[in-house]
């Protein structure tokens, strides 16, 4: 049987595999990806990319609904669910190609199939044996479908991106971040929306102030809430799909239904057993803070860590790691603390850091709180407006900012500057030092005043 010897293999050819491919090869290493699908993992195909693109559709269709109340004179018809599709598809393939390209370039081998571990150096993939001094998993993760009778009637997040028409009635089960992106991008595209969660709050990770004002805003906009519901079957009736829960519970009249209820790891199938790598029973294969498995030589990077299942942390990891191995960069790795991350809602939600429950918890009394919540001026002439809230969460005499939770227009990608101040340590009074932009909505975060007393008020200072 052939074999062929690797400085690296990375399993997966998603956002960390690729990384970790990428820096490996630049230091002049033969690398090898693994992948049995098109390169760019869950992020291209089948999650923040596409998802983005839909969210930007629905932003465009609020638009038009609110541009009436400036004088602008536009009518919104049916959405061209097909043509949107087709735009989206074509995107993909472009980012697609782009990766197919640049591996080939980089010199990376590219080697198309599932892998298996033969032993702690050697996978196999359609028969052949291939080995490496370092092997990094990086599979990435996949939807989760419960075993209830009639689970299959559902779709998961991956069928969503599969849909070529759009679907009229809708129940998304799951009140985390992909079933509220989902549940808003069809409601504003003109679906009518059911959301389910077996939580009593949306969002229940996430600081009470994001689920109050994301409840409210979702059911302004005809959103269907159903908190505190476990979903037990689903079922076909004379009117579509039903979705039974607790306590007797149903709810019916759906042509679709999407399970949105997490992610778990794609490490079944990997043979770990044979390599000696240990594996929890929900998939997780744990790893240290440098990436490193219990057995020497194989690493384990992104989702399946069970650490931060965020794109931009698996491509620090890979980065990282790679250099840690092949450039002398011994104490290279990850920094997990305060890591940014924005949900694709509508409105957007981002934030970092603690909790004002989990900074309570840990420094009790210290804890010192400033909030704001307002409409902010892009909504001013609207009939249509959003709430925007904003909250810091700070410690101490010197009140060091530890969290930052925002949800409202354009937070998204105001977090980012904001969660610089945050890594480097921030004080409020060096919040309150900086010069306010004005009129914008960022401007609050340096000009909030009167902790622990929420300020309302219809626009920004």
């Amino acid at each position: 049987m052939s074999k062929q010897h690797y400085d690296l293999i990375a399993i997966g050819g998603g956002s960390g595999g690729l990384a970790v491919a990428e820096v490996a090869a630049q230091l002049g290493k033969k690398v090898a990806v693994i992948e049995s699908h098109r390169l760019g993992g869950t992020c291209v195909n089948n999650g923040c990319v596409p998802k983005k693109v839909m969210w930007y559709a629905a932003n465009l269709a609020h638009a038009v609904d609110s541009a009436g109340d400036f004088g602008i004179t536009v009518t919104r018809g049916a959405t061209d669910w097909q043509k949107l599709v087709a735009g989206r598809e074509n995107y993909i393939k472009n980012i697609n190609h782009y990766w197919d390209g640049y591996v080939e370039q980089s010199r990376i081998d590219r080697i198309d199939g599932h892998a298996r571990f033969i032993d702690a150096h050697t996978v196999e993939v359609n028969g052949v044996h291939y080995s490496a001094q370092h092997i990094v998993i990086a599979t990435g993760g996949q939807p989760i479908v419960p075993p209830v009778p009639g689970a299959e009637l559902g779709i998961t997040s991956d069928g969503f991106f599969q849909l070529t028409d759009q679907p009229k009635r809708v129940a998304v089960i799951g009140g985390g971040y992909i079933g509220v992106e989902l549940s808003g991008v069809l409601r504003a595209l003109g679906s009518s929306v059911t959301l389910v969660a077996l939580e009593e709050r949306l969002m229940a990770r996430f600081d009470p102030m994001i689920s109050a004002v994301l409840t409210q805003e979702m059911e302004k906009q005809g959103i269907r809430l159903h908190t505190h519901f476990q979903v037990t079957s689903l079922a076909r009736s004379a009117n579509g799909l039903q979705v039974h829960g607790n306590e007797g519970r149903i709810l019916d009249g759906f042509d679709t239904v999407i399970w949105a209820v997490g992610r778990r790891p794609n490490t079944a199938g990997l043979n770990l057993e044979v390599a000696g790598v240990e594996v929890m029973a929900n998939g997780v294969i744990p790893a240290d803070e440098f990436e490193n498995t219990n057995v020497a030589g194989i690493y384990a990077i992104g989702d399946i860590t069970g650490k931060m299942a965020l794109t931009p942390v698996a491509i620090a990891a890979g980065r990282k790691l790679a250099r840690r191995l092949f450039n002398g960069e011994h104490q290279a790795r990850v920094d997990y603390d305060n890591i940014p991350s924005v949900v694709f809602s509508h409105p957007p939600i981002g934030t970092i850091g603690l909790t004002e429950t989990e900074a309570r918890s840990r420094y009790g009394d210290q804890v010192i709180i400033y909030k704001s919540e307002y409409t902010p001026m892009r909504h001013a002439l609207s009939q249509h407006g959003t709430t925007t809230a904003m909250k810091l969460v700070c410690v101490g005499p010197q009140e060091k900012v530890v969290g930052i939770h925002m949800i409202g227009d354009n937070v998204d990608e105001m977090l980012q500057g904001f969660a610089v101040a945050v890594k480097m340590g921030a004080t409020k009074a060096d919040f309150d030092n900086t010069m306010a932009i004005h009129p914008t909505s960022s401007e609050e975060l340096v000009t909030l005043k009167n902790p622990f007393v929420e300020i309302a008020h219809t626009t920004p200072h």
